[in-house]
């Protein structure tokens, strides 16, 4: 099968619409059945889960034959051109089932280097950011604007997310504890939707750790196209999943990686 003449981004976009399609009429329904995923703990994924990502999986059939494809829910398939699409169906499975609107669908184009394109959408807000080289903007009920971080020069005036209290292990906490110490503002549960608020300049920093590729590839295309940055906890590539510091600006990611790197 040939590629078809849709560009990168025309792509990108078939696929956010048809996994908003797929998602939204289960998004807040009191009959959703929910599985874990997990033997201990919880990882919960559902048939909106399941169904968006067979429809971006579909979409990229007909389109990019022969690029790769890491999804969460259905794994791994090698392509041939040196690209993969990497795919979160709904970062935020657990807001999604508690009916909060902070959960979003994740798409990212990588090479080996790490994702060159990424698109965060919320299907129910109808919010859309996009990060590339090329462009830089969030699609929404109010129009299209430029993505853009803050250029907030201090810690002790940051606004500090991330989605777990816990912070991955008992050491990742210490270390988001000790730069949250130093904010202005601390807020948590904010899943995928932390990162397009960086992106779109409201908050200045978001500090995770656990995480999947899948997770943070996105994120990383769109807050770097809006001028931020994005690294692990010792100013290295993120886009592997782990540890992630995200920044709208130089200033604060020295800030914050001088008191990560102790962690």
């Amino acid at each position: 099968m040939q590629e078809t003449k849709f560009n990168d981004l025309e792509v990108a976009e078939e696929m956010a619409d048809a996994a908003r399609a797929a998602i939204l009429p289960f998004f807040r329904q009191s009959n959703l059945e929910t599985a874990n995923k997990l033997a201990e703990g919880f990882d919960p994924v559902t048939v909106a889960d399941r169904n968006a990502e067979k429809a971006m999986r579909d979409v990229l059939a007909r389109h990019r034959p022969k690029d790769g494809i890491f999804g969460e829910e259905f794994g791994q398939v090698e392509g041939h051109s040196g690209r993969t699409w990497v795919l979160d169906p709904i970062d935020g499975t657990r807001g999604f089932i508690s009916g909060t609107p902070t959960w979003g669908v994740l798409i990212a184009l990588s090479t080996q280097d790490g994702p060159i394109m990424g698109v965060i959408d919320q299907p129910y807000i109808g919010e859309r950011f996009v990060g590339s080289a090329e462009i830089a903007k969030v699609i929404g009920p109010t129009g299209t604007t430029r993505l853009k971080t803050r250029p907030t020069p201090t810690l002790d005036q940051a606004i500090l997310f991330t989605t777990f209290p816990e912070v991955g292990a008992p050491e990742d906490r210490a270390g988001f504890e000790a730069v949250a110490q130093h904010a202005r503002l601390t807020r948590y549960g904010m899943d995928c939707y932390a990162y397009a608020l960086l992106a779109a300049g409201q908050i200045d920093l978001v500090i995770e750790a656990g995480l999947n590729a899948y997770d943070i590839q996105a994120p990383i295309a769109v807050i770097e196209a809006a001028g931020g940055i994005v690294t692990d906890w010792r100013g290295g590539p993120a886009h592997s999943g782990g540890r992630a510091l995200a920044a709208a600006n130089s200033d604060l990611h020295v800030a914050a990686l001088e008191i990560l790197r102790s962690y």
